[in-house]
């Protein structure tokens, strides 16, 4: 069996709705690979090794026009600011998002490299690729909607009402989610926070504490806040999933790594968020929980599933 395929059984990917997505970039490697094989298995992907290919390409001549653009950067430094303004010229409605490895994540959270592309980590992406699909099905504009100029402060201000549709517009609590949810963190203070911002965002709080989860606990959906994972971390989840098999675990980890990420999946973790956390982020996760379900995310699951329709454009050498 191939990696790919060894990653893709690994994640427990299904097919669902398909939208049409330009992938720029790497694929090797196992974190750009996750997100890759993931959203290949949930959306309709042309591969490009570079912006010149993708647009001098004639396998989108005729064809569906790209709704999303992902330059995938495993390196920082991979992409500049001309090749956003190749894809614009070319599709200028394209949505242009950067999916970053963990090279690239520390250089990520001191500023954005390329203006007006939001730039997104790996481990977050799936789960945020969810809420960008909802509203755009939903006829809202989304965060990448928003102007190429925009400055971090407004695209935290116009995320308000996208994560949080539980708020009315009389600012009382509306039907939120039907999933519950028990919250675990290391720290008071961080368990503090969680509680506030999930209570705020509409989502019921049935258990939360310090330290390291019950094996009965009693919600949908458990939120640990792990800070790194560890080997007793990881004996816990495995116990924890065994005795609660229908119960979905989301990790939040410091600095997500892909081999602890793809451990921790394998120990029975639905997902790894990486802290500190963007609230559209586990707002996605728990769309996927609802549309997909527990057992659609088991690891190690083996199923059948019909391969997504998929173009490569040319070899890639991407060697740094």
């Amino acid at each position: 069996m191939s990696p790919t395929n060894t990653i893709a059984s690994d994640l427990g990917l299904n097919q669902a709705s398909k939208r049409h997505l330009l992938w720029i970039g790497a694929t090797a490697g196992l974190e750009l690979g996750m997100a890759y094989t993931w959203i290949a298995n949930r959306t309709n992907v042309v591969r490009a090794c570079s912006p010149q290919a993708a647009i001098a390409t004639d396998s989108l001549s005729g064809g569906p026009l790209p709704s999303i653009a992902i330059l995938a950067a495993d390196w920082p430094g991979r992409w500049a600011l001309r090749d956003a303004v190749l894809l614009s010229k070319r599709w200028p409605l394209l949505r242009i998002v950067s999916v970053a490895s963990s090279l690239v994540d520390g250089r990520r959270r001191s500023g954005p490299v390329l203006p007006g592309i939001e730039e997104v980590s790996w481990y977050d992406f799936p789960s945020r690729f969810e809420c960008w699909c909802k509203d755009i099905d939903a006829g809202r504009p989304s965060l990448l909607g928003l102007p190429t100029t925009a400055r971090r402060e407004e695209r935290l201000l116009e995320s308000i009402p996208m994560v949080m549709p539980a708020i009315g517009r009389d600012g009382n609590a509306a039907t939120g989610s039907a999933l519950t949810v028990s919250l675990v963190a290391s720290q008071a203070v961080d368990l503090d926070g969680l509680t506030d911002l999930l209570t705020l965002a509409g989502w019921r709080i049935t258990r939360s504490g310090c330290g390291q989860p019950e094996l009965d606990e009693p919600a949908d959906v458990l939120v640990w806040d792990i800070g790194s994972i560890q080997s007793s971390q990881l004996a816990r989840l495995r116990m924890l999933s065994a005795n609660r098999p229908k119960l979905a675990i989301v990790l939040l980890e410091s600095f997500p790594r892909g081999d602890s990420t793809l451990m921790a999946l394998r120990s029975g973790a639905t997902a790894v968020l990486g802290r500190p956390f963007m609230l559209e982020s586990l707002r996605g996760t728990f769309l996927r929980l609802e549309r997909e379900g527990r057992t659609g995310w088991q690891i190690g699951k083996r199923t059948d599933r019909q391969s997504s329709t998929r173009a490569d454009l040319g070899p890639c050498s991407l060697a740094r």
